[in-house]
């Protein structure tokens, strides 16, 4: 059968009775099968599946559209990158040292997707400890781009953007510290969020890096993004960065002015491919025509944001990787990959007396001032786009052998988690190989509705022209 490819495609199906929950499981059980290759699942919870599946059938003979009203995700399969605790399913974050961990409770945002009515289908392949740009630095092996396999996917949260690209699952949820979302979602050709720092809690998550950390998602379409942003979003009392903004709270300008929108230019500088470059152009074109006003704007500290990111990123990861001694979670600290002890050995140094003051007392310093380039841009403009990547998906191995390249693919993903910025990356193409190609949206904090509004003008829904 042909999976629907939308939330609203997935509900009218299951409420019309054209399929049953676990038909759908069937098919998406039979395409992660099929797709075994591309090695975006690292454990498939198949049986808890079907189990969720005949409970959502149940429901449905007996109060249909009534059981919607109080379950929003009811019969959507979700697929969780495998730093998401699962209560008794295994969560290895990527890596050899949790090969054998079976959390006793779940993330937050398991537990309210769950509670909506989603049906977990399994845990999605992750670069280790989401240290990574391209999905190549899992302990599991690497994952593929669903697009050509000789492809990188992006990364760290591969696994989920394959998974719902090549139809293995509905959506998808990740996490964003420097891009993690947006680059691996751009990579593969669909939608994904980086929601707000703050937005999301992040509690029964494994940790990055605490201060850069965001919880996100991926899905088909904006809408369906938007609508899983709607559940997951909200405190939850377990994670104290986190606030609650309801919807009515959220700013949506579109229909009271103009939109603003901003091109910054140090996003569009010597070393962005011309395709990529071409296809974002294009799209403030889509905007253009819409009724926006496009805006020339300056984000000068722009090109210290890689340096800070690797200064303060490291720092934090080398004290949240403290903690696995293997006295509580897993195997020893042996088992960490070169990409790890790279970030723990960068980390500590930084940290360490004499050279704290030096490098990373001066890279939050020069954080403020990248906070403070976005606050005044969006004094005047209402969002920002901008490109994703540098470059369109590079070939598997072609960076694996110098990290320096590998972390200039996060150069144009970074500062938005430096300023703790929401941001959606769209799809827009494919380049002339055949690899996908899209942009990203750049919001104030909190302005994830101008976003949404902003994404389905893009992808040529009915909404209000801006």
């Amino acid at each position: 059968m042909d999976v629907p490819k939308t939330i609203k495609e997935t509900q009218e199906g299951l409420l019309k009775k054209d399929f049953s929950a676990v038909d759908l499981v069937d098919e998406y059980l039979a395409r992660i099968e099929k797709n075994k290759d591309l090695n975006a699942f690292i454990t498939v919870t198949g049986e808890n599946a079907y189990k969720q599946a005949k409970h959502f059938d149940d429901s449905n003979d007996s109060s249909g559209k009534d059981f919607l009203k109080d379950n929003p995700l009811a019969g959507v399969v979700v697929a969780h990158k495998d730093l998401f605790l699962t209560k008794g399913v295994r969560t290895t974050a990527g890596s050899k040292v949790l090969d054998s961990y079976v959390p006793a409770y779940s993330a937050t945002v398991v537990r309210k997707l769950e509670d909506a009515g989603c049906i977990m289908l399994g845990k999605t392949n992750c670069d280790a400890w989401a240290h990574g740009s391209s999905g190549e630095n899992s302990d599991f092996g690497p994952t593929k781009n669903p697009w050509n396999k000789d492809y990188v996917p992006g990364g760290s949260s591969s696994g989920s953007a394959v998974a719902v690209a090549k139809q293995m699952t509905l959506i998808a949820t990740g996490t964003d510290t420097g891009g993690s979302v947006r680059l691996p979602a751009n990579f593969c050709g669909v939608v994904g969020l980086k929601p707000t720092y703050g937005a999301v809690s992040r509690y029964g998550i494994v940790a990055m890096a605490s201060s850069l950390d965001s919880v996100g998602h991926f899905g088909n379409s904006v809408e369906d993004v938007e609508k899983v942003f709607a559940v997951t979003r909200g405190e939850d009392g377990y994670d104290a960065t986190v606030k609650t903004v309801t919807s009515d709270q959220y700013p949506v300008t579109s229909g009271k002015r103009k939109l603003r929108i901003g091109i910054p230019k140090e996003y569009f500088v010597e070393g962005l491919d011309r395709e990529v470059e071409k296809a974002v152009l294009e799209a403030t074109e889509v905007f253009k025509k819409k009724g926006a006003e496009l805006v020339d704007v300056s984000l000068p500290h722009t090109k210290y944001a890689i340096s800070v990111y690797y200064i303060i990123q490291p720092a934090e990861v080398s004290s949240n990787l403290g903690r696995y001694d293997g006295i509580r979670y897993g195997n020893d600290r042996a088992s960490f990959g070169d990409e790890a002890k790279r970030r723990i050995m960068l980390g500590s140094y930084v940290l360490s007396a004499g050279y704290y003051d030096a490098y990373y007392l001066k890279a939050m310093k020069v954080r403020s001032k990248i906070i403070e380039d976005f606050d005044e841009v969006f004094e005047k403009v209402d969002a920002i786009v901008a490109p994703v990547s540098p470059t369109p998906p590079f070939k598997l191995g072609e960076k694996t052998s110098d990290p320096l390249k590998m972390y200039l693919a996060d150069i144009y993903t970074v500062a938005a988690n430096l300023a703790g910025i929401p941001g959606l990356s769209i799809p827009s193409g494919f380049n002339k190989a055949g690899l996908p190609l899209g942009f990203q949206l750049l919001g104030p904090r909190f302005s994830e509705n101008t976003l949404f509004e902003l994404g389905k003008i893009f992808e040529g829904k009915n909404v209000k022209r801006i």
